[in-house]
């Protein structure tokens, strides 16, 4: 497929500022789309912000990906993420993100021949990725981070299961599951005065902690399932548990 042609025959697709072989084009309103050819031009890098497009953002993010494209898909070939890089001046990401089609199923409607010519490539933070996602976690992953906001902060890779005997609670999948690390911090909250409840969360490193209620909150490093637990106040559990999704 001749890429470059398709890309061009886009409504409105105009070359886009600071980055051979890109062009950026918008479909609607508050729908903005940016896309480079990889390095061999054999790709489309692209990217989408809805209402939050920022140009600068577009160009250093298509240039990254471009540069780095072989070692993020060595990461992982479905979600593969690559820290080092650096965001215009005001912006956080310190990664970013390529999402390969069977992730993301762009263009499967309008054009779908295209769609495995296209790689997803989004500014990202690296506590987002574990690297070992399978496919049905990168869909998950991919479907979770709402890429597309351009504004958006940091969702940190997580990994949970618990049982509270108070509200009869639990997680349904047979281990630890994705999930949001809001969720996390309302289920440590509430197992206070369910005796016998848990919550385990796994962070990107795959690094595991328990916590259990016992007349209080007790916390243990459970990557080998034997740590010693230690009582710790609420706070200061909340607090725990957001540093190491972060770290």
């Amino acid at each position: 497929m001749d890429v470059r042609a398709v890309v061009t025959a886009f409504s409105g697709a105009a070359p886009l500022p600071g980055l051979p072989d890109a062009w950026h084009w918008s479909p609607a309103p508050g729908i903005d789309f940016a896309g480079a050819l990889s390095a061999d031009g054999k790709r489309l890098l692209q990217l989408s912000g809805r209402d939050s497009y920022d140009e600068d953002l577009a160009v250093a993010t298509l240039r990254f990906a471009r540069k780095h494209e072989d070692e993020m898909v060595a990461r992982n070939s479905f979600l593969g993420a690559l820290e080092g890089f650096e965001p215009p001046t005001g912006r956080r990401f310190d990664a970013v993100v390529a999402v390969a089609p069977q992730v993301h199923r762009f263009y499967r409607a309008e054009k779908p021949e295209l769609t495995e010519h296209v790689r997803l490539t989004y500014p990202a933070y690296a506590c987002e990725f574990s690297g070992e996602e399978s496919v049905d976690e990168a869909v998950t992953r991919y479907r979770m981070l709402g890429l597309t906001d351009l504004d958006r902060a940091p969702v940190p890779f997580l990994r949970m299961r618990f049982a509270n005997t108070r509200t009869r609670g639990r997680s349904t999948n047979k281990g630890r599951g994705l999930t949001d690390p809001q969720r996390l911090l309302g289920e440590l909250r509430a197992i206070e005065g369910g005796a016998g409840s848990f919550v385990e969360f796994e962070n990107r490193h795959g690094t595991v902690w328990r916590v259990e209620w016992h007349g209080a909150w007790y916390l243990a490093d459970w990557t080998t399932q034997n740590g010693a637990p230690r009582e710790i106040g609420i706070e200061e559990l909340i607090q725990f548990a957001v540093a190491r999704l972060h770290e």
